[in-house]
């Protein structure tokens, strides 16, 4: 059997049509139904691809951790009533990889899924979800999603502008190797019509390396002086 998208709370489960309508298959229980069958191993990690928890069901996330691997094996959404810091509190407190708008449109909870199927190592041979491979490029703790232009130190997201996500993705695709400024130059900036210099790009570096190490993380860009930059653990 195909994995599916386990469901669990009305909310969740109110959601099955549009799931099911975007190639996703799903499972889903609510309440004493969910307890049951989690309880009796009705779910194993080989038929969950993703799990999303409506809020008031998060008493489940442990039982769900333990019997599909939630959160690890396979990625755990958890809805929340705003998107504000206290609900990205709760959502690492209870160790989910991200969260759904209670109110929030259909599409963006799609296309958070999608991300998290992306990122997260498929689980036997069977495809995890609907779409294409995922462009990652990684290194140490840091990780872009080059399709969605995302970008992660650990669990940590870091948003970045257009052209400090172009350096930093020119910086990757050649990581362990030196990138001349020139090279810079001509890929990031004159490839959109942008004049810049030397002097253009040490700024930049400064603005990647702050945002990147900004909780305290180790350097990942180092200066190759006279030459340019080497991205490396």
């Amino acid at each position: 059997m195909s994995p599916a998208l386990l469901l669990i709370g009305q909310r969740a489960l109110d959601l099955r049509e549009r799931l099911e309508a975007s190639g996703y298959a799903t499972l889903g229980w609510s309440g004493a139904e969910a307890v049951q069958s989690l309880q009796s191993q009705l779910v194993s990690p080989g038929r969950v691809q993703g799990v999303l928890v409506s809020s008031d069901e998060l008493a489940l996330v442990p039982l769900l951790q333990q019997c599909c691997g939630a959160g690890a094996l396979v990625p755990l959404l958890v809805e929340v009533e705003a998107d504000d810091l206290a609900a990205r509190k709760r959502v690492l407190e209870v160790g989910a990889n991200d969260f759904w708008l209670q109110q929030g449109p259909p599409s963006e909870l799609l296309r958070k899924l999608r991300q998290q199927l992306d990122v997260h190592e498929p689980y036997g041979d069977a495809p995890l979800q609907p779409m294409a491979a995922p462009m990652e490029l990684a290194i140490d703790d840091l990780r872009v999603d080059a399709q969605l232009r995302r970008v992660w130190r650990g669990r940590r997201e870091i948003q970045l502008t257009e052209r400090e996500f172009a350096l930093l993705q020119l910086l990757l695709e050649h990581q362990g190797t030196t990138v001349s400024r020139q090279q810079i130059l001509e890929q990031v900036w004159e490839q959109s019509g942008e004049a810049a210099n030397a002097n253009v790009i040490e700024v930049y570096v400064r603005y990647l390396r702050r945002k990147l190490e900004e909780k305290g993380e180790r350097r990942l860009i180092q200066t190759v002086r006279g030459q340019g930059y080497v991205l490396k653990a």
